[in-house]
């Protein structure tokens, strides 16, 4: 290997680790933009609670089909490509969200819903892949950009909508994807980006589906993604039903949640040099099981605000750790693996929304459907009590 190899892979991994921060912001903001909105899209479309259930669904489901290309376009053409395809498409939904009826406005979202399947993906994998040696801080680092963008997002819809200006919001949030999207596709040809290739024998890494990690790790994709979606889609609708605040301040609470995770991913590199990764992440699920608890007995502002507060600080650190748990059981078949992890994720943010909305409809209260992430938590709680001591990839047939 030539002397100048090991300056020149760090430079890249530095450009790399950049360009995946700057696409993460305004994902952020997409990526959470139907909780704040849906107040205003359930009066405007006429919504119950079921109804209003399925928009996420229409996101999550298609951004589950995207993640699947995300997979393959990553193994053919690298990770910048399928970033910035996917900043693409989600800039064309969101500009022409409100362009038409309840119908053209799920097509939209699940427009931005498959672009979110391909850019997240590849740029989680991306930053696990280029800082081998902190996957765990680095990718929280990376998720705290995400969460500046969703901590952002209800404040700013609520600005919107208090001047009437949601479609300006709208268009200014596509013209921010687009402008990292090209800031990417414009990044110099000597930035250079991990191989997807087995290093060993230079064959394509295979998905190892006997892998004794694989289930678990999809139960924990599956219901970590619905349990924050549930919990962050839904708690401006709560805030809002409970009719002791202004409409401007109910859009506003979902910022709470999203403030705390975007702390608690901040503070969470301090924390893991000190704990195992596998502690803080069950510490951080009980944390935001209390507060998933706190928000199913809430009755005012205050106590929905702290219930927000608790669970977003409590899931902060979970969703990167079980990443790097992706890229520390699978090795250099991570990037194929995360194709089918990332698919559950996709599909748990998919029914547990939805879930929420049907068991709400049916029985009469959005309290009753807030029940679903308090289980869903519950659950990555006894899944992450597994012996995850780092195991060597098992050879399987």
């Amino acid at each position: 290997m030539p002397a100048s190899a090991t300056p020149r892979a760090t430079t890249s991994a530095k450009a790399l680790t950049i360009a995946a921060h700057a696409a993460f912001v305004p994902i952020g903001i997409v990526t959470v933009l139907l909780s704040p909105l849906l107040p205003t899209l359930s009066a405007r479309w006429s919504l119950n609670y079921s109804q209003a259930g399925a928009l996420f669904t229409a996101q999550f489901l298609a951004s589950t089909v995207a993640v699947l290309l995300s997979g393959l376009w990553i193994a053919r053409w690298g990770f910048r490509f399928a970033i910035k395809a996917g900043l693409l498409v989600i800039a064309v939904s969101v500009a022409a969200l409100l362009a038409g009826s309840r119908v053209w406005g799920m097509i939209c979202i699940a427009g931005y819903g498959a672009g979110l399947g391909l850019a997240v993906p590849a740029a989680n994998l991306l930053v696990s892949e280029v800082n081998p040696g902190r996957r765990g801080a680095a990718l929280n680092l990376l998720n705290f950009s995400w969460s500046a963008g969703a901590v952002a997002c209800p404040f700013l819809i609520a600005a919107a909508t208090k001047s009437h200006r949601v479609p300006l919001f709208l268009a200014l949030v596509a013209g921010f994807c687009a402008l990292v999207g090209v800031g990417i596709a414009a990044m110099p040809s000597s930035i250079s980006e991990p191989s997807q290739t087995n290093v060993a024998d230079g064959t394509r890494a295979t998905i190892p589906w006997k892998h004794r990690s694989f289930p678990i790790l999809a139960a924990l994709f599956f219901l970590y993604v619905g349990a924050e979606n549930s919990f962050g889609g839904w708690v401006a609708s709560y805030a809002n039903s409970l009719g002791s605040m202004t409409a401007a301040m109910a859009v506003m609470t979902p910022s709470f949640f999203y403030s705390t995770l975007m702390l608690g991913r901040w503070v969470a590199p301090l924390l893991l040099r000190r704990f195992e990764e596998i502690r803080v992440a069950q510490a951080g699920v009980l944390l935001a099981c209390a507060g998933m608890a706190g928000l199913v007995g809430s009755h005012s502002l205050t106590s929905v605000m702290a219930s927000a507060t608790v669970a977003g600080l409590g899931l902060s650190a979970v969703y990167p750790i079980t990443i790097s748990l992706l890229s520390r059981e699978f090795g250099y078949a991570a990037s194929r693996v995360g194709s089918v992890m990332f698919t559950c994720a996709n599909l748990g943010g998919a029914v547990l929304p939805w879930l929420v909305g049907v068991s709400s409809h049916q029985l009469g209260t959005l309290k009753a459907g807030l029940a679903v992430p308090l289980i869903g938590a519950a659950l990555l709680f006894f899944l992450y009590l597994r012996d995850w001591k780092p195991a060597i990839m098992e050879q399987v047939a």
